[in-house]
């Protein structure tokens, strides 16, 4: 499972980076164009990393995987699979509001995808396993949520006030989740 998604993004980031177009001029204010798709690839990029970090810890505290979680990675799968659309759609239009709002509700929905995720596999391996207790309360991935929710919905006021809330959950977890390499160093 571990190895098809880490193919999966690298398949979704290659297609990312094909969909930056070239400048149409040689000199260097032909790339002003650009900057919004630029920084939209950015951000999206920084949010599959964030994801592949995290999957790689979250799976190295689990000793098997079923159907049921089978199912829950590839619901995730599909969701980080938008990051190419939502990313494109959104610089091409330059941060415009339904743009913005469609790409957080991508990003709504792999958080999502990934606490159903998360939860599945602590309902396989129990209240009292290394995943459940790495993840405890999972407030960081709850209060994501959240932030992605108010996101959505400011985006068709201010879109610039969401692009700023889907940086701060990005920032949020930049910094790799210690809580399953504590608990798996116990």
């Amino acid at each position: 499972m571990e190895a098809f998604s880490d193919g999966v993004l690298a398949i979704i980031i290659t297609i990312m980076v094909l969909g930056l177009p070239a400048p149409h001029g040689a000199t260097p204010s032909a790339l002003l164009p650009l900057i919004p798709i630029f920084l939209s690839y950015v951000l999206s990029f920084i949010n599959l990393g964030i994801y592949w970090n995290n999957h790689h810890h979250l799976l190295q505290a689990v000793s098997h995987v079923d159907g049921r979680v089978l199912w829950a990675n590839l619901h995730l799968l599909f969701w980080l699979s938008l990051f190419p659309f939502g990313t494109a759609w959104m610089g091409e239009n330059n941060f415009a509001r339904w743009p913005v709002a469609v790409y957080g509700a991508v990003l709504l929905f792999a958080a999502v995808a990934y606490f159903i995720l998360a939860k599945t596999l602590i309902a396989l391996h129990g209240r009292d396993s290394v995943i459940a207790t790495a993840l405890g309360r999972d407030f960081k991935g709850k209060i994501s949520i959240v932030i992605y929710l108010a996101a959505v919905a400011l985006a068709l006021v201010g879109p610039w006030i969401a692009c700023a809330l889907y940086v701060s959950v990005a920032v949020m977890w930049l910094v790799p989740d210690r809580r399953i390499e504590r608990t798996l160093a116990k």
